[in-house]
């Protein structure tokens, strides 16, 4: 009896995609590419988009458009801050997504709002997530097949506006400044000002969120990190002139090593320099590791300021402490000693290590360069900080992580 596509789907949707593709000839019936195509989709969403994956009938759209659109976790933490800020503005009627792709933010931020819109110059995308989202138990939906500048000239007043602009130039080169993001923010900014009561910006972790903050002239209200996994994902900014505040900044990781989220707020310049620690080979103390967020913010005085901890230098963006810190928004370890590369002494520190995870933090040396000079193998539950101290004395920091 001959399998129809959506039969071999759900037969083979766990196996290897390119030994399926070699077998075609055994399935004359089925639409192979199409069938290839969702069975790598549900194989991604699994990972990414674990309701979505346990969603029958979902339609994925080609690998491109899976591989860039949001995660799980950073989709809810859009909807929790779409939430917050319906709150501020005190109305939650009506939200557009501008630039709507596979609509997953869309699928989120959309249950903060009486009524959504999803806007998309893409006409397969748009039927994919027409047919997706009653499947999703989204009823407060409109899909509209349009450019995203020509509607909105056309949109009414929206207590949200949400943008994801697309990151790549003409020739597929990724683009770093806000103004060369497609569409153009910058030029667009009197309208989504006027037209929304604030409007949330998804741009790349790679953006210097400083210089996007000062090409928004002031309309900037919060800066989101969003961090999962110890990867740094998306940078969030969101605008408004009916909420007149000081800029904050939020740095959030949403899987730490321990399994939970953290949050670090703070406010820029709020914080004077803090002295470097004065290492010493003889103390024990805790250092400590800043998640990828707080990396990418350069809040590391403002950290320092709030957790009570000393930077080993200004450029090594590790910190020390005599005490454990809880709920310090990083990775924590226990120094169990300090050594320079001095080979006496080195010798001597190293004793009964074989393995060792190894990171250089303003070092002269590579990960590789100082493994082979230590002649330890990767893994364990040593780690080994390579770094240089405010005066200019390359050590080590030979550490287990704390709890």
């Amino acid at each position: 009896m001959a399998m129809t596509t959506a039969e071999f789907i759900r037969e083979y949707r766990e196996r290897d995609i390119r030994q399926l593709a070699l077998q075609a000839n055994r399935f004359p019936d089925v639409d192979m590419p199409y069938a290839l195509d969702q069975i790598q989709g549900w194989q991604i969403a699994r990972r990414k988009l674990p309701k979505w994956a346990a969603c029958d009938g979902v339609i994925f759209p080609p690998h491109l458009s899976m591989e860039q659109c949001s995660s799980e976790p950073t989709a809810q933490y859009k909807l929790n801050l779409a939430m917050e800020w319906t709150e501020r503005v005190g109305h939650a009627s009506c939200m557009t997504d501008l630039t709507g792709g596979f609509g997953v933010d869309f699928s989120f931020t959309s249950c903060a709002f009486a009524a959504a819109t999803y806007v998309e110059r893409n006409e397969q995308l748009c039927h994919i997530v027409e047919h997706n989202l009653p499947l999703l138990g989204l009823n407060n939906a409109t899909v509209v097949c349009a450019d995203a500048v020509e509607y909105l000239s056309t949109v009414e007043p929206q207590t949200m506006l949400f943008l994801d602009p697309a990151r790549r130039d003409e020739h597929g080169a990724k683009t770093v400044m806000l103004a060369d993001c497609t569409p153009d923010v910058v030029q667009l900014l009197p309208q989504l000002l006027e037209k929304s009561r604030f409007t949330m910006l998804k741009l790349s972790p790679m953006l210097d969120w400083h210089k996007a903050v000062d090409d928004l002239q002031g309309t900037v209200r919060e800066v989101h990190i969003v961090s999962v996994g110890g990867e740094c994902k998306e940078l969030l900014l969101v605008l408004s002139t009916v909420v007149e505040s000081e800029l904050k900044v939020y740095c959030a990781d949403l899987s730490t090593a321990s399994g939970s989220s953290s949050l670090f707020v703070y406010t820029p310049g709020s914080s004077a320099p803090v002295a470097n620690s004065k290492l010493k080979t003889q103390n024990s103390k805790f250092v400590h590791e800043p998640n990828a967020s707080i990396m990418k913010a350069g809040c590391f005085d403002e950290l320092a300021a709030a957790y009570g901890v000393s930077p080993v230098s200004r450029n090594s963006h590790l910190f020390l402490s005599d005490e454990p810190i809880e709920g310090f928004p990083g990775r924590s370890f226990v120094v169990e000693r300090v050594t320079t590369m001095n080979k006496g002494e080195l010798r001597k520190a190293l004793v009964g290590i074989e393995k060792a995870n190894i990171a250089t933090r303003n070092f002269p040396l590579t990960v590789a360069e100082l493994r082979k000079r230590l002649k330890i193998k990767d893994g364990g539950d040593v780690y080994i900080f390579a770094t240089t101290t405010a005066e200019g004395e390359h050590l080590l920091l030979i550490s287990r992580k704390y709890r």
